[in-house]
């Protein structure tokens, strides 16, 4: 059988046909040579133009502080919140600080002379954490749970001896360098007084460090205040926005030998993009538990939605490259 093929002839550019016979061993025979039938030469490829992508360069853009803004804001949000306090009733004291831009507020964060009430179960967890160097004890994990998650007055009794009390306590604020905080009397531990300032100076510490304490221990206190009971977590969680993270600790009780009036404080820590809030709001002299949270909540709100705006930044072109 007789099998045409086209093969190459090497330096003519052309295609020769070939009948090539089967079992004829190597006697091939040529059925056309170069130059003969009807096959056209072909001549080299033509160059292929290919298009190349336009490239679009993005124009250069630097963000820069805008410090004449962030004045400006700032007194607008002292105004408005000086104007806010003014129609509320009681003492109420504030204080605030952005880990991230280092934006400062406040307002009396200096004063102080108001009960934390529950909130000094967050200073008795840390000091017991301190004297535990190696770990909490049988039960204590538990007992620490349940006094920051459940705000549980029992637990916060057991713990407040094993720390020594009010003595114990004096070290811890001590090392802390929380001047302004001074422990309750006797087995009063609701009775501590304490000041904005140094309630962000401890959320400092254990967003930071410092006092003695471990990242370990740090962690597992801001995991707990993450983690409290749905119904206590009000207060400065009002500052959140949408998708943040709160840590939060509230003390609330009644003051019968005040003229029968309450003390209601918050704390905590807001963290989500851009921002690392630090913020604190105490008050006392309130009717009742629920005057006092609506204050705290709607100082925290004007704080959380216009804190961003102190440290505002402007965008503006780069400065153009020398030619060579």
């Amino acid at each position: 059988m007789l099998v045409p093929v086209l093969v190459p002839v090497l330096g003519l550019g052309l295609r020769v046909g070939l009948k090539v016979g089967l079992g004829l061993g190597l006697g091939f025979g040529l059925g056309c040579v170069a130059g003969c039938g009807t096959e056209r030469a072909v001549g080299p490829p033509s160059p292929v133009t290919s298009a190349r992508p336009r490239v679009t360069v993005a124009p250069c853009v630097l963000k820069v502080a805008d410090p004449r803004a962030g004045r400006a804001a700032r007194t607008r949000l002292l105004r408005d919140l000086d104007r806010y306090l003014a129609g509320r009733p009681g003492r109420v004291v504030f204080g605030a600080h952005d880990l991230v831009t280092g934006v400062r507020l406040g307002r009396g964060a200096h004063d102080g002379g108001i009960i934390t009430a529950s909130g000094a179960k967050v200073d008795i967890l840390a000091r017991l954490l301190l004297l535990r160097r190696t770990g909490l004890r049988a039960g204590e994990r538990e007992l620490a749970s349940r006094m920051i998650r459940e705000s549980d007055n029992a637990a916060a009794d057991t713990l407040w001896w094993r720390v020594g009390a009010g003595g114990g306590m004096s070290d811890f604020y001590r090392r802390a360098a929380m001047r302004e905080t001074t422990p309750g009397p006797s087995r009063f531990w609701g009775g501590t007084t304490t000041s904005p300032a140094d309630r962000i100076r401890l959320l400092t510490v254990l967003v930071r460090g410092g006092a003695g304490m471990s990242a370990g221990d740090r962690r597992l206190v801001l995991d707990l205040m993450s983690r409290v009971r749905p119904e206590q977590a009000w207060g400065v969680s009002a500052a959140a926005r949408p998708g943040d993270r709160v840590a939060v600790k509230n003390g609330w009780t009644p003051r019968p030998f005040v003229r029968n009036t309450w003390a209601v404080t918050s704390y905590g820590r807001i963290t989500g993009p851009g921002r690392d809030l630090l913020l604190s709001v105490q008050t006392d002299q309130q009717a009742g538990e629920g005057q006092g949270i609506q204050t705290i909540e709607g100082l925290a709100r004007l704080i959380g939605t216009r804190l961003d705006g102190l440290a505002p930044v402007r965008s503006r072109p780069c400065a153009a490259r020398p030619t060579a």
